[in-house]
């Protein structure tokens, strides 16, 4: 980047005296106004002691415009002091300006209204209702970061459509419309003209519904119309930091809340929305372009620090492009200060800490300078000055010895942004990446060719498949860009084919991936964008038959691929719990935490941590062993959570936390979910309260609902609690003294042997600590019971024969599971050792899972040697095989010899235990 001046002209001494002095802004305020400047109180201007100084100039007689201009020279006045000479913090200065203009504004609105009113009488809606003037600060005005001589964005909306009532004398009624028209120009004298006091703020109107052919005031259902029908991709960078600012007693009216709902669908998407680059691209260039015409033949000017590459402008996009792509699923990105935005990015994983704190610095330090740049003349400008003895000033008030130091800083801030940017949005010096799998640019940039040009270059088996889209009416109803950006996937897509970097299975399979989401056009803009992306969802397509189901169900899983931590790390019970109480936090601010949201926010999540498993796992960095294990973490948390979210909105519960637990079983239980499993689960609760058993009878309702019951991002898991005593007949949920007497064979009412069988691998899920000691002293309580070792074994052997003669296996053909040698066998000898073994043998009593309880009964001599040792890695080896047929949709029957030696261990393991 190039710089004015050079070193021996930079070397400038420091001002003489205060530095304040230097800008000549601030001599002229201090010749007009040296009497006034006693008003404001003295520190940092903050809105109670600038309402105090304009009370002060309206009790002298100044009327409501010039008070509000004298109050903005003596704050200006007193931030160029506390900015240069001070050191004040960049916040400080914002803050005081922002408040200025929220100050101004709420002045503004009242003084007009209150001379409407007396003229036309007020404005009412269709039912006679009082109808409220919102004004709306865009931008840096909206996010409470102006700068000291910046314009304010508005736009100006009113509650509903219809009348005044007229003045006393019944006449001067005219429309609302009319009304607020005239109030515009009202509030724009008071505050944008310009005086022999100045102005107060420079207005623009240009953001408001189509731009300035638009009314200047618009209806909120107008509004509501507009954004829906032609707000473009551009406007949602700009309604993204928007937010009332007066009049003062309207923010957070059920009123402004209404607008709220109609501004956020339309700025955040429900789903991952790179939709937005091109748009982002677009104003960007114009935006340049803009730049570059201004600059032609004034060189000086290419050193504008907020539009120039490299400035504000682009720290801005970068914060603003990732909150619109994200903010839809992540309410808690939606924060209009940059700063604080920058930082929630960090902690969401979407940019990294140190490039955070980098940016935020660069900001810091950019919009020093730039309001220093505007304390010279106040003029609305951010282009360096060519004066060698204002640069020099700018240096020193920024704490460098001499400007050479400060150009310095300044060039390594712009590049670092600039950088940053440019990788974001796929910035010219990343085309090397064109081809390939980078994170940055489109891999096409060509203009894509129609369908049948299209045909001709794809290889026979993908041709045949594209070709069927000659009479989809998918592809026939999607917009030019759409339809665009399809066929750029299709080209790559083939490109990758022909290169031997994708298999035809993926590609025929991404082709019906593609074909029923062609509407959510996001999702071909995300592939488009980011190469990386599309080769991995490809890959993932093409790795077997159930992650492509998967897909299929729950498309917006693909937002995962976008990053680097996909496949770094496992999944941890904490970061999501952590993440889903954010959420939830960030929806109850925004109010819109409804039972419907949360269901869909439960589950995305759940999905997005399968899906990522999935990922893992068909890229083997992940065992089988560890898949399992991470799918039953993943379930625990799902079921605390809900849990807490379903009691605290159960219009019933009779205290805080409930007294209450959920007990696993099955693969729940032994910590051995796969993709898609049920739960096998049993609820029970420790209550005295009279109430209790219907107060926990429906919140088990309601639990099991927010478990199963379908929305539009699927549903979480089938839950099965035939398990719970007495089965089917058996209440929902029942008080834990009667889990304990049935599982104890207390009573007349208690459970069978298969049921103890299924306790060995029972598991205490969630619920509080004195309930899961409960638990576990009962299910010790039964593994240990005395039994009669001989009526055990015919027992469990009669239940091995009735399960393998409800799972018949083709003649000839060994099935894992279910076949003589298979993992029910492993499975059954080993509930056989414990439940009769394990009162002799402590060492069986922990629900270890069947591998290592396989190994610890062979340890302590319950097996012969080698045996247990041999079975267990027979049965690791049998899920493995199971679990990768289930992965491709294949039979998990082989032919023998397959999996012989694996059979063999499980028969031995069946003899010598059995003795048969």
């Amino acid at each position: 980047m190039q710089t004015p001046g050079s070193s021996p002209l930079c070397n400038q001494p420091p001002p003489a005296g205060p530095l304040a002095e230097h800008s000549r802004f601030y001599q002229r305020l201090q010749r007009r106004y040296a009497s006034d400047l006693v008003l404001l109180p003295p520190g940092a201007p903050v809105l109670a002691t600038m309402v105090q100084a304009y009370d002060a100039l309206r009790a002298r007689g100044c009327d409501t415009g010039t008070a509000l201009r004298v109050l903005r020279q003596l704050v200006m006045e007193r931030l160029i002091e506390l900015d240069c000479d001070a050191h004040a913090p960049l916040g400080d200065i914002t803050r005081a300006v922002t408040e200025l203009a929220e100050l101004a504004l709420d002045r503004a609105c009242s003084h007009a209204r209150h001379e409407l009113d007396e003229r036309h009488g007020a404005p009412r809606g269709s039912e006679g209702q009082p109808v409220s003037l919102w004004i709306i600060g865009m931008g840096k005005l909206g996010a409470r970061e102006l700068n000291v001589s910046s314009d304010i964005d508005l736009i100006y909306v009113y509650e509903h459509d219809g009348d005044t009532t007229g003045a006393p004398d019944g006449r001067g009624r005219i429309s609302n419309h009319e009304y607020f028209a005239r109030a515009v120009k009202a509030i724009y004298s008071l505050v944008g003209d310009t005086t022999e006091h100045g102005f107060v703020f420079r207005v623009d109107l240009a953001l408001r519904p189509n731009g300035n052919s638009g009314p200047s005031a618009v209806s909120l259902s107008a509004l509501e119309e507009y954004l829906q029908v032609q707000g473009r991709e551009w406007e949602r960078f700009a309604w993204l930091k928007s937010r009332v600012v007066a009049p003062s007693d309207s923010i957070g009216s059920p009123g402004v809340q209404a607008l709220r709902g109609v501004v956020l669908p339309f700025v955040f998407r429900r789903y991952l929305d790179y939709s937005v680059f091109d748009a982002l691209r677009s104003l960007h260039r114009q935006i340049r372009d803009h730049a570059a015409k201004r600059s032609a033949g004034h060189p000086e000017r290419a050193n504008d620090v907020k539009l120039s590459r490299g400035g504000i402008r682009e720290i801005e996009f970068t914060v603003q492009l990732l909150q619109v792509v994200r903010g839809g699923q992540f309410p808690e990105l939606r924060r209009r200060p940059t700063l604080d935005a920058l930082q929630r990015l960090a902690r969401a994983g979407l940019m990294p800490q140190e490039t955070a704190d980098a940016l935020a610095q660069a900001y810091i330090f950019l919009r020093r300078v730039e309001h220093r740049i505007q304390y010279l003349d106040d003029q609305q400008t951010h282009v360096l000055p060519t004066r060698d003895d204002d640069l020099a000033w700018i240096a020193h008030t920024m704490g460098y010895a001499d400007c050479c130091a400060f150009l310095h800083q300044l060039d390594a801030h712009r590049e670092l942004v600039a950088q940053e940017f440019d990788t974001l949005l796929g910035g010219p010096e990343k085309k090397q990446c064109n081809g390939g799998g980078c994170g940055g640019p489109r891999a096409v940039t060509q203009p894509p060719p129609e369908l049948e040009a299209l045909l001709e270059q794809l290889p026979p088996g993908f041709r045949e498949r594209v070709a069927e889209w000659r009479k989809n009416p998918r592809v026939e109803g999607l917009r030019d860009e759409a339809r665009a950006r399809l066929f750029r996937l299709v080209q790559r897509t083939a490109l990758w084919l022909k290169e031997g970097r994708v298999t035809e299975e993926a590609t025929l399979r991404l082709v019906n991936w593609l074909e029923p989401l062609m509407r959510r056009e996001s999702y071909l803009a995300l592939l488009l964008e980011r190469p990386s992306v599309h080769e991995q969802l490809l890959h993932l397509l093409g790795a077997a038959r159930w992650p492509a189901r998967y897909l299929l169900q729950h498309p917006g899983v693909i937002d995962e691929l976008v990053g680097d931590s996909l496949l770094a790390e496992r999944f941890e019970v904490a970061d999501f719990e952590r993440e889903l109480t954010v959420r939830l936090a960030s929806l109850q601010s925004t109010g819109e935490d409804d039972d419907e949201t949360l269901l869909n926010l439960l589950r995305r999540a759940q999905h997005a941590e399968t899906f990522r498993t999935l990922a893992r796992d068909v890229e083997r960095r992940i065992t089988v062993e560890q898949v399992a294990d991470d799918l039953s973490a993943l379930a625990d948390s799902v079921l605390r959570i809900t849990a807490q979210w379903c009691w605290s909105r159960l219009k019933t519960r009779h205290r805080d936390s409930p007294q209450f637990a959920i007990i696993g079983y099955g693969k729940l239980g032994g910590k051995e979910l796969g993709y898609g499993s049920d739960l096998d689960i049993v609820f029970v609760f420790d209550d005295d309260d009279e109430r209790a058993p219907e107060v926990y009878a429906a919140f088990v309702r309601k639990l099991i609902n927010w478990l199963t019951v379908k929305t539009g991002e699927g549903d979480l898991y089938e839950i099965d609690t035939a398990l719970r005593p007495n089965g089917s007949s058996g209440l929902l949920v029942t008080s834990f003294d009667a889990y304990a007497n049935y599982q104890q064979r207390r009573g007349s009412n208690t459970a069978w042997t298969w049921e103890h069988q299924a306790m060995t691998r029972a598991r205490f899920v969630m619920g509080t600590e004195a309930l899961r000691a409960r638990f576990d002293t009962v299910r010790e309580a039964v593994i240990t019971s005395e039994r009669d070792p001989q009526a055990l074994r015919e027992e469990i052997v009669t239940m091995r024969e009735r399960v393998r003669s409800a799972h018949p296996v083709q003649s000839g053909m060994f099935e894992v599971k279910h076949s003589p040698g298979g993992m029910v066998d492993a499975e059954f000898a080993l509930q056989y050792l414990v439940l009769s073994q394990s009162a002799a043998h402590p060492e069986l009593r922990a629900n270890l899972g069947n591998i290592a309880l396989l190994e610890r009964a062979e340890q302590v001599g319950l097996l012969p040697p080698g045996v247990g040792h041999a079975a267990a890695n027979a049965y690791r080896e049998l899920r493995r095989v199971q679990h990768r047929a289930r992965l491709d949709e294949a039979p998990t029957q082989v032919a023998p010899p397959a999996l012989q030696a694996e059979r063999d261990a499980v028969l031995a393991l069946w003899g010598a235990v059995f003795g048969r």
